[in-house]
């Protein structure tokens, strides 16, 4: 059985986008994965298709309708449907590699593209939506982060890598930063691939590039050291 996403959005023209070429597009045309998107419009009660309203209390901006939206996830994702519902929204939990894993190993995903000021917090109470963020910042509407989130499940997904083990050593794989790399030529502007890379020493190879992700890490994300076993 494939991977199935549902993409609940406004802009159902920005899919697959990204996603429908490299390893995610051969995938989907292949049957790996599918992607079905549903315009949340279509389930607005009056003749303007209205989907927002002001928010309650007040304030700057517009609200998405818990309403409209409700009919949308009850459309694309009925009582039995064992695929969870992911709302991309900035106060989510931030999406880990972990988690991205998880999702792979699932049947699909139902992802929701917030718009406006947010969405009505009933809705995300009574469908159980799980909040989902990519990153401390503040994006336009939920779609570029709902493509993120699926490029990065979708190439972790069986027979897309055509090298399963390719993955093993990425960042975050391994709570690491990933350590540098190089290829040919040997020498590019006057700089050498380390020469404990061409040694042909495995042992000394695997400890190098261990050491260097630590390094990295420690530089660019210290947070993820805490919970890491150093090499002594």
């Amino acid at each position: 059985m494939s991977f199935s996403a549902s993409v609940l959005t406004l802009y159902p023209q920005m899919f697959p986008g990204a996603l429908g070429v490299s390893l995610a597009g051969r995938a989907l045309e292949a049957g790996t994965w599918s992607l079905e998107t549903i315009q949340i419009r279509d389930f607005a009660p009056d003749r303007h298709r209205t989907v927002d309203d002001t928010p309650a209390g007040g304030g700057a901006g517009m609200v998405m309708r818990a309403d409209v939206l409700a009919k949308a996830i009850d459309h694309s994702s009925p009582p039995g449907d064992p695929r969870p519902r992911l709302l991309m929204s900035p106060r989510g939990k931030p999406l880990t590699q972990v988690r991205v894993r998880e999702l792979a190993a699932g049947p699909g995903v139902v992802i929701v593209c917030g718009r406006f000021e947010g969405v009505d917090q009933r809705v995300i109470d009574a469908r159980g939506l799980e909040e989902v963020s990519v990153g401390d910042f503040i994006l336009s509407g939920g779609e570029p982060a709902a493509l993120v989130l699926l490029d990065a499940v979708v190439r972790l997904l069986p027979g897309v890598m055509g090298n399963t083990v390719s993955g093993d050593e990425e960042s975050f794989e391994n709570g690491l930063l990933e350590h540098p790399h190089y290829t040919r030529p040997q020498e590019f502007e006057g700089r050498q691939i380390p020469e404990v890379l061409t040694s042909g020493n495995h042992q000394k190879i695997a400890a190098w590039r261990r050491a260097e992700s630590e390094r990295l890490t420690k530089e660019r994300r210290p947070d993820l050291l805490a919970a890491q076993p150093l090499v002594k």
